[in-house]
């Protein structure tokens, strides 16, 4: 109680709030914005926290970095993009409650899902950090690949009622992580002599292509974009208390969905994208009708925002109770610590008690600063909407060039972004799953990685069965995929009896 009495005297110093304010309010800026990562928020403040005491350099990076997590939401619900890439699976949902006139109502849910979810992923953070740091501990690369494997039998539930397409999707996106250098051999994979391609396609300018440009495309074609009457109460914002009804009408989403991210961001390298895409797969074959997933559900983008935001919770488990930084924002708040001689690890807790439940306290003082900023904030973010297109298109492609250009200063992201853009069209056109693609790229070459890794360790198979976590993440995917499958015929032929009535060759 001592120690929790003097974080408490620490934190809530006005300058030390401020700094975490004014962290919120950039992370939130930078999130929205598509291309400017988390990472790269949390980087530009980096430097600054060297001449900051511990307490203050962290409290100002964890508001950039609870800010950021909950901004991609915005335009993710308001343009179809997402603005940061934890923030794809709201896309899915967010986009078509906008699209259906209900934009206030997407950003509410996506708003309090956010601080729901980095509330409960606090809290398990702060009970249940040694023992679930532990367990992450336990995952070798037999685990990692089952685990990798289960989240690709997302993409059989992603083909919006087109199994195949779905799949084909996916192997597509796997087939565009193969490209650049052996991850283990060195040797060159479909980069036809260019240079550039020897590491690779950066995710990012996929992701922002595919989703962003896309997107564009679509909106340049269609001649009668839709607006919204913002004069409208209900469009201008959303009664909280129907948002907390909405909320708590879903709350075993809300706690699954929590729980779902806690756990892979605690797992080093597993990130918030894959608890983002995950988690939201999981409410898809849990819920009474699927079928309105993609549609505008307000149950898709509590799953994907509630994850989102309770993995960087999970992710801190292994930074502080291990020294093992759970991502890369936690990779830099280790580096910063360590610039002030205090090393994270299993003594960490114990020797800087203060420190350590301030940095607890940080955690959940900005989940509230992001869910005061973003509440009264939500006017100027729907106002976007109202932006005319020939206004809007331009800007937003500058920021998506630059946010392309900035992750490695070479024009040829730039490139890519282009060259994915036009697929994301042609993929969107035809019906093609882009969540599914996106998934094969993201988990494509983890996949590969640690397969290769657990088979050079040991050549023997069966431990991927043996081992009892791996055998439980090859069991849990059979039985997804085994599902979706069930869900796929099931909703087939749900259209096909809607469609009977109407086929005029029955008619007598």
């Amino acid at each position: 109680m001592e120690n929790l009495l003097l974080s408490l005297e620490a934190i809530l110093q006005w300058d030390t709030l401020l700094l975490m304010f004014i962290g919120v309010l950039a992370g939130i800026i930078f999130g929205s914005i598509p291309g400017f990562t988390i990472t790269m928020a949390v980087a530009l403040t980096l430097p600054f926290s060297f001449g900051l005491e511990p307490l203050q350099g962290i409290a100002l990076m964890m508001g950039v970095w609870i800010g950021g997590a909950s901004g991609g939401l915005i335009s993710a619900c308001l343009l179809g993009i997402p603005g940061t890439p934890s923030a794809v699976a709201t896309t899915f949902d967010g986009y078509p409650m906008t699209k259906s006139g209900q934009p206030g109502r997407a950003l509410a849910i996506g708003l309090w899902s956010s601080f729901f979810g980095a509330i409960i992923g606090g809290i398990i953070l702060v009970l249940a950090a040694p023992m679930l740091a532990g367990w992450a501990l336990r995952f070798g690369p037999w685990e990692f690949f089952s685990l990798m494997v289960f989240g690709l039998s997302a993409i059989a539930s992603l083909g919006q009622g087109n199994l195949l397409k779905g799949i084909a999707a996916g192997l597509i996106g796997m087939f565009v992580g193969t490209i650049g250098l052996d991850p283990v051999l060195g040797t060159e994979r479909f980069t036809f002599g260019t240079v550039e391609m020897l590491g690779g396609f950066d995710f990012l300018p996929i992701l922002i292509g595919i989703f962003a440009f896309s997107q564009l495309l679509s909106e340049v074609q269609n001649k009668n974009r839709q607006t919204f009457d913002f004069d409208k109460k209900v469009s201008l914002s959303y009664p909280i208390g129907k948002t907390i009804k909405d909320m708590f009408s879903s709350i075993v989403n809300v706690v699954r969905s929590s729980i779902i991210g806690t756990i892979v961001g605690a797992l080093p390298g597993a990130g918030s994208s894959i608890a983002n895409l995950l988690s939201y797969d999981i409410a898809k074959k849990t819920s009474k009708h699927p079928e309105k997933f993609g549609k505008g559900t307000k149950d898709g983008v509590i799953a994907a925002e509630t994850a989102n935001n309770s993995s960087e919770g999970g992710a801190l488990i292994p930074t502080l109770a291990l020294g093992i930084p759970g991502s890369a924002v936690t990779a830099m708040m280790m580096g910063a610590l360590l610039i002030h001689g205090i090393q994270p690890g299993p003594f960490f807790l114990t020797t800087q008690p203060v420190l350590a439940n301030g940095i607890f306290l940080s955690f959940f003082i900005s989940a509230f600063f992001m869910l005061i900023i973003q509440t009264f904030g939500i006017r100027a973010f729907l106002r976007i909407n109202d932006v005319p297109l020939h206004y809007l298109l331009p800007i937003v492609i500058t920021l998506c060039a630059l946010g392309s250009f900035a992750i490695n200063n070479r024009v040829f992201d730039m490139w890519v972004l282009l060259l994915f853009g036009v697929i994301g069209y042609l993929l969107k056109k035809t019906d093609f799953s882009l969540a599914a693609f996106v998934l094969g790229v993201i988990l494509g070459p983890m996949t590969e990685e640690n397969l290769r890794r657990a088979l050079e360790t040991n050549p023997d198979p069966m431990l991927f069965i043996s081992r009892p976590i791996s055998g439980t993440l090859i069991f849990l995917t059979v039985a997804s995929i085994g599902y979706a499958l069930y869900t796929n015929y099931r909703y087939n032929k749900k259209i096909k009896a809607e469609q009977l009535p109407e086929d005029p060759s029955l008619k007598v």
